[in-house]
């Protein structure tokens, strides 16, 4: 997928900063009112998956964490836009990266827009397996709010169907869109047992760049960070 080549820009967030906020907190469990899914679970989540789709070729439609961290065996890559989707923190954790007290955001596909991102082709062989592995890393409360969906990606050898994950506007930890200022104040400030919210942004933001996709909320939402870390631990931000 053509792209105009972006101007260089540091970002205010640096990896200093990240780690005067850097911590790991305790494990709360799931929230009152959700369980953990059990193997059954996950099983019958993908084979509704492969009864509404089942692909010769799988792909995988990366945003987030799964650019930088997909975890999990990938024989392609390519540019791809998701148009009627776009990258958002509308997922409020509890854990992994927030806690009840301080609870942390998380990026999911939102309706509405369009999103940049990256098309993984997974092996030929075990779809069933590989699905089940990335509904395991990808999904936890139950009932979930950010659901595993088959969507259409458009790239420069033409348009793919691929699997995403995209938030549940009914689901409970669904935040909506809100203001980038109280996005930021989140990001500053939580952790869980997976590490800060400020190291999460700061990887895909970081990922993103050097793959060339600028996205302007993120890139705003990073410099907002880097003010709220500079402000609150006495140090001064990069300009």
């Amino acid at each position: 997928m053509n792209r105009k080549p972006m101007t260089r820009r540091s970002m205010a967030l640096t990896a200093e900063l990240v780690a005067r906020v850097e911590r790991m907190e305790p494990d709360p469990g799931p929230e009152p009112g959700t369980s953990e899914h059990t193997d059954a679970e996950f099983d019958g989540l993908v084979e509704r998956l492969l009864s509404e789709y089942r692909p010769e070729t799988l792909w995988v439609f990366a945003y987030g964490s799964l650019i930088w961290n997909p975890e999990f065996t990938h024989i392609e890559q390519r540019p791809a836009r998701a148009p009627g989707w776009h990258r958002s923190f509308c997922l409020k954790l509890t854990r992994w990266r927030g806690t009840r007290e301080l609870p942390a955001l998380m990026l999911a596909l939102d309706r509405g827009g369009s999103c940049s991102g990256i098309v993984y082709r997974l092996p030929a062989e075990d779809h069933f397996g590989q699905l089940g592995q990335l509904m395991r890393r990808e999904i936890d409360a139950n009932p979930p709010t950010n659901v595993p969906c088959w969507i259409t990606v458009r790239t420069d050898d033409g348009p793919l169907r691929a699997l995403a994950f995209v938030a549940a506007p009914d689901g409970r930890a669904y935040a909506g869109r809100l203001p980038l200022d109280e996005v930021a104040q989140m990001l500053a400030r939580a952790a869980g047992h997976w590490g800060s919210s400020a190291q999460y942004l700061f990887r895909t933001v970081s990922k993103l760049e050097e793959i060339g996709i600028r996205d302007r909320n993120l890139w705003r939402i990073q410099h907002l960070v880097a003010q709220q870390i500079a402000a609150s631990t006495g140090v001064a931000p990069r300009v």
